[in-house]
């Protein structure tokens, strides 16, 4: 009889605990890493090497890419350990992390990038969707176990020069791409696993600011994220670039850059999906961050081949374009499915934008040319003042299904009425209220 008790105990607690399993929008378990908060200790990471304790000099504008890079090197050398950039300015090219080497900075240190682009390596690396030679971060990871950025200090990309450059560029050429005018990022993690990055200061990017590329389990975390977004713009600054990835966590962030925010990638092109260095990105979770200036706090594409599982909640916009942003590619097969944005706040001026994006658009001649789709995408528990709470363009590119509107109170300002147009097979509304009167089909 005891036993039975304990048995049916057991089972009790066992149906408990599934019962509190989240899970993915497709209804795939969530694993408990999601859960994890913990915060990586930087004592815990082994021996600390100072930078200026290996003849490496602070408050000089010279550039000493080599002394640091030299640090890096003689800490790999020696099992490991962590770069403690302390209190003052420090002036770098690009950096290579080595495993077992980690990087953290002190409260006042500021690790900065050279104006000069002589002083970042030419590498095989990815960008905008496609792998090619271009120029490196300033801090760059590749092929580690573990790498972690801590610290209450800075990262300062140094951008202005840069973004100065390009503006004038546009000028000349307004085709000129992103790659033309030729930039640095702030971080690259390229074919990676476990790695966080924490509490730091990422500002002033040239380029994109956070790019990660074939790499899982990778957090995030409290992270304040900025780039002009008045007078000299900092172009295409996104905060976070999501490459094809897995597992990946933006938790407490504040973001402002010139660009979008968080942003899903995996390669642009009509064979897109047949290139072996693209593929999707699945299981992304954004939460509990705050959105300054972009322009989408979560934008799937422009470089994107298949993505879904993608989750952005408790979050709050002060100045956003647009909340989630799909963008369409007509050149490339694009398949969104599963993304869920929930328990968002703030002012946008679009919440759901979906159209066709053609910028630098190239498409060839392919017999099987999938169609494009996105479906099953959820908005839950919105209260937002928005421009235009719903604008979805349809195309004959691609077909739109099942998305669901649940729990919704905004304002929209745009003189249609919200979802007279609505290009989409099976949606549905569910207490949706836009300028104080309910919504129904």
């Amino acid at each position: 009889m005891a036993m039975a008790l304990l048995l049916t105990c057991s089972m009790a607690e066992g149906k408990k605990k599934v019962e509190k399993q989240e899970l993915w929008p497709n209804g795939e378990p969530m694993a408990e890493w999601f859960r994890d908060t913990t915060k990586v200790k930087v004592q815990d990471l082994g021996r600390q090497y100072v930078l200026t304790s290996y003849g490496v000099r602070q408050g000089t504008t010279d550039i000493q890419t080599k002394q640091i890079q030299a640090v890096i090197d003689k800490a790999a050398s020696e099992g490991g350990g962590v770069i403690v950039v302390p209190k003052g300015t420090f002036y770098s090219g690009s950096l290579f992390f080595k495993q077992g080497t980690h990087l953290h900075l002190q409260e006042g240190a500021v690790l900065k990038g050279s104006d000069r682009i002589r002083d970042f390596e030419i590498r095989e690396t990815r960008i905008e969707g496609q792998t090619c030679k271009y120029f490196v971060a300033l801090v760059n990871a590749d092929g580690l176990d573990g790498f972690t950025i801590t610290g209450k200090g800075t990262i300062d990309g140094n951008g202005e020069s840069y973004w100065e450059q390009f503006w004038i560029r546009r000028q000349w050429n307004p085709q000129c791409t992103n790659k033309d005018e030729m930039r640095p990022r702030l971080t690259y993690v390229s074919n990676s696993k476990n790695v966080t990055i924490q509490d730091v200061r990422l500002i002033n990017s040239p380029f994109w600011t956070n790019h990660v590329y074939r790499s899982d389990h990778v957090r995030y975390l409290d992270l304040y994220i900025y780039s002009s977004t008045q007078d000299i713009k900092g172009p295409s600054t996104d905060a976070v670039d999501i490459d094809v990835c897995h597992d990946v966590v933006v938790r407490g962030c504040y973001m402002n850059v010139n660009d979008d925010a968080v942003v899903l990638k995996g390669g642009k092109g009509t064979f897109a999906d047949q290139a072996p260095e693209n593929g999707p990105c699945y299981n992304i979770l954004v939460e509990d961050c705050h959105y300054g200036t972009v322009h989408g706090c979560m934008t799937l594409g422009s470089e994107s081949v298949h993505d879904w599982n993608v989750i952005m909640r408790r979050c709050h916009a002060d100045n956003t374009n647009n909340v989630l942003w799909l963008k369409m590619r007509p050149d490339t097969p694009q398949h969104y499915e599963y993304v869920r944005v929930e328990d968002f706040t703030g002012n946008c001026r679009n919440c759901l934008l979906v159209r066709p994006w053609t910028q630098f658009y190239e498409k060839k001649e392919r017999e099987d040319m999938p169609l494009s789709q996105c479906n099953d995408i959820t908005f839950k528990n919105i209260k937002m003042e928005c421009g235009v709470f719903f604008n979805v363009t349809g195309s004959d590119k691609y077909a739109l299904k099942q998305f669901t509107f649940e729990d919704i109170d905004c304002k929209d300002f745009a003189k249609e009425k919200a979802f007279s147009k609505r290009p989409i097979e099976n949606l549905q509304l569910k207490n949706v209220i836009i300028n104080g009167e309910e919504v129904t089909l």
